[in-house]
């Protein structure tokens, strides 16, 4: 049984990898609640099961064991299409790498995203456009990556994962090919988008990073180790 006071909920979530002959336990019997609204940092050393967490509950893979349920959906009852939708209607995903379409500009690649929407968003133009507007970017819509800083292209990949009107995002590292300066703002932006009510989910490495959320999920070895929240 589900509440509707959580937007992401994990019971006994498991994942096994086999590589050869052996087996690879990534996540071990995971239990977690994440409530609509939360600012949430997953973080912990290379292999200790975070972004095996954040592949899952982005739907980009299945889990071996357990449930996952979002908005209250279990995700092992949804066919391709619809994990397919649940991507793209629910889910905006921000990476390191900001991946990018390196030909097209600002404006195009934040428009993307909107052409395979199956929920009306209105005007694609205008909602790219709006989404830029918001990561202050309006004024270098017609640019292409090649020609915006790093800070720049991550706020283009922030536009991009909004355009949808997603009510969780999924941020990956967002800061890890960023200078200090520039991560702070991106980070401030992150924290602004929360503020409107977007749930938001970081998988980092960085203490300092994580201090931005207002709750702090360290994972260890495939389970969480250690669960607070900031005192503010």
């Amino acid at each position: 049984m589900t509440s509707n006071e959580y937007i992401i909920e994990a019971r006994k979530l498991t994942k096994i990898y086999t590589m050869g002959d052996q087996q690879v336990h990534a996540l071990r019997g995971v239990d977690l609640e994440i409530k609509h609204g939360d600012f949430v940092a997953i973080m912990g050393p290379s292999g200790s099961g975070k972004s095996t967490l954040m592949n899952l509950i982005g739907a980009l893979d299945q889990p071996s064991g357990g449930e996952l349920f979002i908005e209250g959906q279990p995700l092992s009852t949804m066919n391709p299409s619809d994990l397919a939708d649940l991507r793209n209607r629910t889910l905006g995903f921000v990476f390191q790498q900001f991946n990018l379409l390196p030909r097209a500009d600002a404006l195009q690649n934040v428009k993307l995203p909107l052409r395979y929407a199956r929920h009306d968003i209105g005007d694609a133009d205008a909602r790219a456009r709006e989404c830029l507007k918001m990561v202050d970017l309006e004024e270098r819509m017609d640019h292409r990556p090649a020609q915006l800083s790093g800070g720049q292209q991550q706020r283009v990949a922030i536009a991009r994962a909004l355009a949808n009107k997603p009510r969780i995002i999924l941020a990956d590292e967002p800061t890890g090919a960023l200078d200090t300066k520039t991560s702070e703002d991106i980070m401030n932006l992150l924290v602004e988008l929360n503020a409107s009510g977007i749930t938001i989910i970081l998988v980092t490495h960085e203490a300092e990073v994580a201090a931005f959320a207002r709750r702090q999920i360290h994972f260890r070895d495939g389970l969480i180790e250690k669960d607070e929240r900031s005192a503010a």
